[in-house]
């Protein structure tokens, strides 16, 4: 119970805080005080670069009015189904895309009546993403505020239903196109995109026309769950019961088996002078605290969709003092972001001008790249699941930006 309501809570901040707005968001000045270091300038910095941002004409294809009209009366139907009065976020089952063939992986949420909505995991990477982060979520009573900034790095569509206050101009204005008239709360349908280290945002085209076949058979999955509980526990070996589209225009069952994506491989790319000069620093008995997380604000760039800031923050465990910090952005994408980690520490290293006996960090993905680097430049590393003195100087860069 207490999972539900935790993933419930991240499903709502993520309606409040984490949609697109008219106007745009806004970080609040912050000056740098004497005694308060780089950590006051690197609020300061950080600060700079969350600017205003307007909607303009994104690059991507907008639905057709028509697309708009189809997904909003599917979204009708299923608030008057209510599937999630019978069905939890795990009873998951797939829709396969008539148009490319991959396979959306639907979960229905709303049981407790606090976040009503349908999430579609695309693929088998998303399918995967979404059972980690409910591991995730049930490893920890108190998980941290950064853990939700996980579910935005699994590639996902979503049907909500919300407040009018919580829709942008841009939703209520193809409302007021379509003719259409919602009333009270959790009423007004909303639809987002969410792309791995980038922002929720409005649909394209061609997801709206998916989501609108998800939708559908959503109600025809749920309506049939509904009378036979057994629908949607296929075999245990990973497979799922999937709706597929035949070429005579009939929708069937096939039962899919999903295994776990392929390893994806990571660039790494290394500047080798830089290394061979931080080889020559002295090697200080320092432990570091080192960790690598999403901040909490989007950062837009003209005609591109909204992204995801990360963080390589570096802090010394026995002062606190924060030594380094480097901002890095999804460009072209989060495994490309990754691959970037070995040489920027390599850079911090050479900034701090010492290379630690021992870099702590929580993330194992932080740790398996850190390790490409321990056998030349000497320092180990340990994983540790708290990071005192670096949750202290996160915990004032959330105060100051969260």
């Amino acid at each position: 119970m207490a999972q539900r309501r935790y993933l419930a809570h991240i499903a709502t901040y993520l309606v409040d805080a984490v949609q697109p707005t008219d106007q745009g968001l806004e970080v609040g000045s912050v000056t740098a005080k004497a005694g308060l270091g780089k950590g006051a300038a690197l609020v300061a910095h950080l600060t700079d670069l969350m600017v205003l941002y307007e909607e303009d004409n994104m690059a991507e294809s907008k639905p057709t009015l028509e697309e708009w009209r189809q997904l909003y009366q599917a979204a009708i139907r299923v608030k008057e189904v209510a599937p999630w009065e019978w069905m939890t976020e795990t009873d998951v089952f797939g829709v396969q895309n008539p148009e490319t063939g991959e396979v959306g992986f639907v979960s229905v949420m709303g049981m407790r009546g606090e976040h009503l909505a349908l999430a579609v995991y695309l693929g088998a990477e998303g399918l995967y993403g979404f059972w980690h982060f409910r591991e995730m979520v049930e490893s920890s009573p108190t998980p941290a505020p950064e853990t939700l900034f996980t579910l935005l790095e699994i590639p996902q569509l979503q049907a909500s239903f919300e407040d009018r206050t919580q829709l942008s101009q841009e939703d209520r204005a193809v409302i007021k196109q379509l003719g259409l008239k919602f009333r009270g709360a959790q009423a007004w349908p909303m639809f987002r995109s969410y792309r791995p280290g980038f922002w929720p945002w409005y649909l394209e085209a061609a997801e709206a026309r998916f989501l609108t076949h998800v939708l559908n058979q959503a109600v025809e999955v749920a309506l049939r769950f509904k009378e036979d509980p057994a629908l949607l526990k296929p075999p245990d070996d990973g497979s799922y019961l999937v709706r597929v589209l035949r070429d005579d225009g009939v929708w069937e069952d096939r039962i899919v088996r999903v295994p776990p994506p392929e390893p994806t491989f990571i660039p790494i790319p290394m500047d080798e002078e830089a290394l061979e000069a931080v080889k020559q620093l002295p090697h200080a008995r320092n432990t570091f605290e080192m960790d690598f997380f999403a901040l909490p604000g989007p950062i837009r760039e003209k005609d591109k969709r909204p992204y995801l800031l990360y963080m390589l923050l570096t802090v010394d465990a026995n002062s606190g003092l924060i030594l380094a910090f480097d901002f890095l952005k999804p460009d072209p994408d989060l495994k490309t972001m990754w691959g970037l980690i070995p040489v920027k520490v390599v850079y911090q290293f050479a900034k701090i001008g010492k290379i630690p006996r021992r870099v702590t960090v929580r993330s194992p993905l932080l740790s398996g790249l850190l390790r490409l680097l321990t056998a030349e430049l000497g320092f180990e590393v340990k994983t540790a699941s708290v990071l005192r003195r670096l949750d202290q100087a996160k915990a004032f860069l959330w105060d100051r930006l969260g």
